[in-house]
This record gives C-alpha cells, structure tokens and sequence, in this order.
C-alpha cells in the first residue's frame, strides 16, 4: 500500500483526501502517460473534486487522460462527459471532451460495441474457467473466452483506477480490477462474468468478499502488461470514509474490507414488503435493478419489493431489445428451456435473474421466491410483457410507509448502494 486513509467515524476532509492522494500520487508519473479509468453517473462518488485534485497532482505527467469505464453502459455525449468530472462554463463551452483549463486532459468513452476499440490480451481458458468456477459451473458459461479490452490501455505507460467500492451483486464487492473487466473489456468477459454471478444468486455473491466472479476478474488482469495503480474509495453519502491507495488487489481488498462495515444494514427479520426507492442517477432499469439487488437478501419468502423510480421510462438504452424479448424471470426458468434462450446475450439474462430474485421450477412451472413490481413510467402493459407486477406511482405516498419496520414493512428512500441483510445463520 503506497497511501491510505479511513475514518471509522465520520468523513473524512477534503484535506486528509487530498493529503493522501499526494502522499500516493506525487512525482510518480513523471513525464509518463497516464490514463485514469473513472466510473459514470450511476455511481455515487465526488469526481468533480477528484478530477480536480489528480490534474493538480499529476501536473508533471506527459499526457493525461481519463476514460469512463462503461462496461455496456450507453456512450456519454461531450457536455454529460464535462458535467461528470464538473468541468463547467467556458472549459466546457466547445464539443471535445476536454478543456485547456484542465491541462489538455481528455475525458473519453469506453465502447466495448466497437470492435476496432478493442485488442486481445489472452484467453481464459475452459478448464481454468472450470477451475475458477468451481461448483457453481454450468455448460452454458461456454468455452474459451477471448480477454478483450480497450486497446488504449497499450497508449499509456500507467493505469489509474479511480472508483468506489460498494457490495455488488455478480463480484460480491463493486471496484478495483472490475474497471477492467467488464469496465473497458469486450462483450465477452462482459458476459461470462455476469453469467457465473447470475449461478451463484444475487444472495450467494452480494456482500462476500471472496468470490469466483472476483477470482475470475483478477485472473484476466494478470493479462494487462500496462503498470496498474489503484485509489479505491469506499463513498458514504456525499463524502469518503476511507481511501487506499496502492497495488490493485492490496488496495481493493482493504476498501473491501471497509466497505462491509459501512455498506451492510444488518436486520433480525424479513420484510414481507419493502418501497425500494431508486434514485435519478439510475435513468434505466438495467441499473434501477439495484433497488432490488441490494434488498433481496432481506426480503422474506412470498414477500413483495416494489421499485419506486417515477422519473424512469426506460427499460435499457443498449439491451432493452432482448429484455422485451425474454421479460424478467428466475434462473431456473432459463435454465430448463436453454434452447429456446440461448441466443440471448448472457450478460442479459443474468440482469433479468437478478431484477426477479431467486426461484423454483417445479412442474413446468417458475416459482419465485417472492414478487417484483414497477412503480414507474412504464405502462401496465410493458410490466406486464415484462413478467413484473404493475403499480401506478402516483398512487404511492411514501410517507405512509416510513416507520413501519416493526410491521414488516420497510422503505428505502436512496435504493441500490446500501446492502440489507440478515444477520448470520437467517440469510438464506
């Protein structure tokens, strides 16, 4: 660990962050070409300040870029790309993502759709995927995976991951070298990783820092030959709790540690029905799915979780082709009709196993463990396609569900970062 700081109360200062990052950061890049991989809006994290604080920092660096690690995330236009790392007024008047204010620094897209942005760096293997695997494999992860990232990462001499850590549902934890894969990775590594997260369950991965997804996403970084740093945050509402700075898997794994003690609201009983309100930074399904994700774990068997986002419209910009398609369903209905599903990307299907929860097939039949219902601006006819319970937002007053743990009922009022589980021998 080159620096580190953490507070086990309270924030830490926009000094005590800035301190650290020039404790791990100064005159260590000199004259070197440096490309930072950020996280985009559906993260909570204060980049503007950050962004600032790295250009100041890594002044003596030779070029210096920052890179939004999307995964399969839409694009970002030139302003959104501005407004992300709060460049504003002049800096940000023109349409290139950068500002002469900020050092001649540019702020880039991943796209992992565009195949002249990627290069091959190795190959995972069946057996070494087997192997990672364990007893949650399943033929259906495939063959060989071709390791493909964005080829950007041979124009640099450095590679800063700058990112927060949350408990996530396909790795266990969020961060570190999942900037990599699937940050900036290829539709392959995308979907196999989400595919042996969606075998283990969202219960069986979220919040366990050990996992065979985690394993499988630090055996593809040994095929990165570019020097990796990493500054791993654990975020806690608008401020940070703890930033360590250093080698990737050293880094992640405090900022790991951290996190399940500030990230993970233990209770002593299930709630049969919880209001999982999604925020506006979730602007899709795809990720307002974490007002489920991040409940599940505490929702009791024939309960109900109804995601709250009245802004959303929008199943998902990239993938909502194929979500209309197969609807929202429990793995093992995939599982017991993978002819009729196989086409469809895994990477899809382990999103839709992951909004609908754990389930049963018995009898030719789906059995969920519990139900999903929108609260959104998608009509009763699009949940319904969706295989999702349907209710009118406008009928929802938040307030009569405030206060009201003692009678099973829970609301949630920022879904989607904060893990709730019960506590130990009661979780399953």
């Amino acid at each position: 660990m080159i620096a580190q700081a953490f507070q086990n109360d309270g924030l830490l200062t926009d000094d005590q962050v800035r301190q650290t990052l020039t404790a791990g950061l100064e005159r260590q890049f000199t004259n070197q070409r440096v490309l930072v991989l950020i996280p985009d809006h559906t993260r909570t994290i204060p980049l503007p300040f950050l962004f600032r604080e790295l250009v100041a920092i890594l002044h003596d660096t030779k070029q210096l870029d920052f890179m939004v690690a999307l995964g399969t995330h839409p694009p970002l236009e030139p302003w959104h790309l501005n407004q992300l790392v709060g460049i504003e007024g002049e800096a940000a008047a023109g349409d290139e993502p950068y500002s002469t204010r900020f050092h001649n620094v540019r702020i880039l897209n991943h796209r992992w759709d565009l195949p002249e942005t990627l290069v091959s760096i190795g190959t995972l293997s069946q057996d070494q995927i087997q192997q990672i695997a364990g007893d949650r494999w399943h033929p259906t992860l495939g063959g060989d995976v071709d390791i493909l990232v964005n080829r950007a990462i041979h124009d640099y001499d450095h590679i800063l991951i700058l990112g927060p850590t949350f408990p996530h549902e396909v790795v266990g934890f969020s961060g570190g070298a999942k900037y990599l894969f699937p940050g900036i990775s290829g539709a392959d590594m995308i979907n196999v990783t989400h595919r042996l997260g969606a075998l283990a369950g969202v219960r069986g991965t979220i919040g366990i820092k050990e996992t065979p997804v985690r394993d499988m996403i630090h055996a593809a970084a040994e095929h990165v030959k570019t020097p990796i740093t990493l500054i791993s945050l654990v975020v806690v509402g608008d401020g940070l709790a703890g930033m360590f700075i250093g080698d990737h898997l050293e880094a992640w794994s405090a900022a790991a540690d951290l996190s399940s003690q500030k990230h993970i609201v233990w209770v002593d009983k299930p709630f049969q029905k919880v209001l999982s309100k999604a925020p506006p930074m979730y602007d899709e399904l795809w990720t307002a799915g974490k007002a489920m994700y991040k409940l599940e774990p505490a929702l009791a068997e024939g309960g109900e979780l109804i995601i709250y986002a009245p802004h959303l419209d929008v199943v998902s910009h990239v993938h909502g082709k194929y979500i209309y398609e197969i609807g929202y369903h429990t793995l093992p209905y995939f599982l017991n009709q993978w002819d009729k599903f196989k086409h469809i990307p895994l990477g899809v299907l382990a999103h839709s196993t992951h909004v609908r929860g754990d389930g049963r097939w018995q009898n030719d039949r789906e059995l969920p463990r519990a139900s999903v219902t929108l609260a959104t601006q998608l009509p009763p006819e699009d949940c319904e396609q969706l295989a999702l319970g349907y209710k009118n937002p406008d009928e929802i007053s938040p307030a009569e569900w405030q206060g009201r743990e003692d009678e099973g009922i829970l609301y949630v009022p920022k879904a989607g970062e904060m893990l709730y589980r019960l506590r130990d021998g009661k979780g399953n």
